[in-house]
């Protein structure tokens, strides 16, 4: 069996956190995603998911997360019922996520600009990082052609002398 979502889309609204009776962290956002097609009057048509976090990932949404705000999340759907106050079954379904990641840095304030972007990933039990913190910056290194500012991609096309330790894979 499989059950596993995965969506981009932007905050409807600001994150609402909550703490159950014992304590753990809830946050409920809705995220609208747009559908690939126009409906027959070229208008552009969106889903409108709701979305759960738990514990430490719920905080961090709480606090870095904003309406407008374009947003991965990846988790699996789940349905719940309760019986509302009419006596009447109402049934709720709902992403439950497990890693959501923040595809605007928030200089962007969420508006869906077209400035620098940054990611800050998070899932589950880890903390939240900036993908773009260690980004390369050939003007602090100490040979002279950079000092000189020099365009580094000057000997595009040469080989570059790099051990097999260095690369990853």
């Amino acid at each position: 069996m499989l059950n596993r979502v995965i969506l981009i889309g932007r905050l409807t609204k600001d994150p609402e956190l909550r703490y159950t009776p014992a304590g753990v962290a809830v946050t409920q956002f809705t995220i609208a995603v747009d559908r690939p097609f126009t409906s027959q009057g070229g208008e552009r048509e969106a889903d409108f998911i709701p979305v759960v976090t738990w514990r430490q990932l719920a905080e961090t949404c709480a606090n870095y997360l904003r309406k407008g705000r374009l947003t991965a999340v990846e988790g699996r759907i789940q349905v719940r019922n309760y019986e509302n106050n009419e006596g009447k079954r109402v049934y709720v379904t709902e992403v439950i996520a497990d890693n959501v990641r923040f595809l605007e840095s928030n200089r962007e304030g969420g508006t869906g600009g077209s400035g620098p972007r940054e990611e800050a990933p998070y899932s589950g039990g880890g903390s939240a990082s900036n993908s773009n913190s260690s980004s390369s910056n050939y003007n602090n290194r100490s040979d002279n052609s950079s000092r000189n500012n020099k365009d580094p991609f000057s000997d595009d096309g040469k080989p570059i002398d790099i051990s097999d330790d260095d690369l990853p894979f």
